[in-house]
């Protein structure tokens, strides 16, 4: 077994434009808040426009720096959208994926460079219809504007992308990939998500997306179980199952450019939200067909959405958590890739840890999953920031050349977030 630890490179900033910056963030949930605290410490970030149509998310963020403003908005008033997207250099959209498409309509409008944290899914009648939408119709439309836009820049989507480029790359051929993502920060509180949950909870009421033998499939979720170990977590064994995310989509588009034309993949899910969710779904709760019940036509989803309490995210959320107490406090990132190397059978598996909960508080003030998926969506912003893209278009993650995908690993690996490879 070979470790490749990824080392930290330090990168010059030439070429650089000197104008600073203007950048309108949608969306102040968990992700959208961390991106904003942590941009506006750049020196060439001017201001941050922050849009929520929760005053008190706007109220918080306004706090955090005089370089950022908040407006209380509707991304769903098409008016009120274009009125904040005018004059910016750069669109952040951290709303749910429903909530997308005056957003990416605007940044088309204008001119301006965009930034996703998912993809949207409502373009076609299905996922993988709506990302060809993405890359083709919307892809033409950036680039007729001499502009790019990116899809999928969070945690998962985004670094385990970038991850899983690499670690495909160690593969002369690659046949599999198994992403995986472990939420193992359980508080005593009862806490469904730490993340969006109009996204979680739709993304678990899905059938899982997955890659057999080349073809794109759908299954059931919380299916087709593995364990997994690592030292990292204790050895604690972790269970992880089927889970509808972007990742094989995406991959399974790109798989001939990017992907070393790889046959199966998957996407595995574990930790504190599935725990959540599984029980809702197999007992029908998340189901989107009508039932009728006690006189009165509904649909079970939308009670269970609208039931769920927002992910934690302010300073005073946060420490009362701490001081309830946690029954742990970890969370991982893996990566395998299964292929061939120099004639011979091997698997490469990259293992990201970050900070858990306790740690990410002490460290910025925030939680654990908007460390891993706020911190990693700002250093795509960050290339944005720089200059680093040459694109245009419309691309995801998984789609960045060598050297942007190598600068992100580096500056993850300075802010805390530790990823070791392994060749098998």
């Amino acid at each position: 077994m070979h470790l490749i630890c990824r080392k930290i490179t330090l990168y010059t900033t030439k070429g650089q434009s000197a104008m600073k910056k203007k950048l309108l963030i949608f969306g102040m949930g968990a992700q959208g808040t961390a991106v904003a605290m942590h941009i506006a410490k750049r020196p060439d970030v001017e201001s941050i426009i922050c849009a929520d149509e929760d005053k008190e998310a706007i109220d918080y963020i306004t706090q955090k720096s005089p370089k950022i403003t908040g407006v209380v908005a509707n991304a769903d008033d098409m008016g009120m959208v274009e009125n904040l997207a005018q004059g910016v250099d750069l669109i952040i959209n951290g709303l749910p994926s429903l909530n997308h498409i005056n957003i990416l309509d605007a940044a088309v409008k204008f001119g301006t460079d965009y930034q996703d944290f998912t993809a949207t899914d409502t373009l076609a009648d299905t996922w993988p219809e709506s990302i060809e939408v993405l890359y083709n119709e919307y892809g033409r439309k950036f680039a007729d504007k001499g502009r790019l836009a990116i899809v999928g820049t969070g945690s998962s989507p985004g670094l385990i992308c970038l991850a899983t480029r690499k670690a495909v790359d160690l593969l002369d051929s690659c046949d599999s990939i198994i992403n995986m993502f472990y939420e193992g920060v359980y508080a005593k509180r009862g806490i469904p998500f730490w993340w969006s949950p109009a996204d979680a909870i739709a993304d678990m009421s899905e059938k899982a997306y997955i890659v057999r033998n080349g073809e794109l499939l759908q299954i059931e979720p919380f299916t087709e179980d593995i364990e997994r170990t690592y030292a990292c977590t204790g050895e604690t064994p972790l269970l992880l199952s089927e889970h509808y995310h972007d990742e094989p989509v995406h991959y399974w588009l790109n798989r001939e450019k990017f992907f070393k034309n790889v046959q199966n993949i998957s996407f595995k899910y574990g930790g504190a939200g599935m725990d959540f969710a599984k029980p809702l779904y197999e007992s029908g709760r998340l189901s989107h067909e009508e039932t009728y019940e006690n006189g009165e036509t509904t649909i079970p989803f939308d009670i269970v959405k609208n039931k769920l309490p927002p992910a934690p995210k302010y300073s005073y959320e946060i420490e009362e958590i701490l001081q309830e107490g946690l029954h742990s406090d970890f969370s991982i990132i893996a990566v395998e890739a299964y292929g061939r190397k120099n004639g011979k059978e091997r698997k490469v598996e990259t293992v990201i840890s970050f900070p858990g909960l306790k740690e990410s508080y002490e460290k910025a003030g925030i939680t654990s999953e908007m460390f891993i998926t706020g911190q990693s969506a700002a250093l795509f912003t960050e290339l944005f920031l720089e200059g680093r893209y040459k694109e245009k278009g419309l691309i995801s993650s998984d789609m960045l050349p060598d050297d942007n995908i190598d600068h992100i690993l580096s500056r993850a690996v300075e802010i805390g977030i530790e990823l070791n490879t392994y060749v098998i």
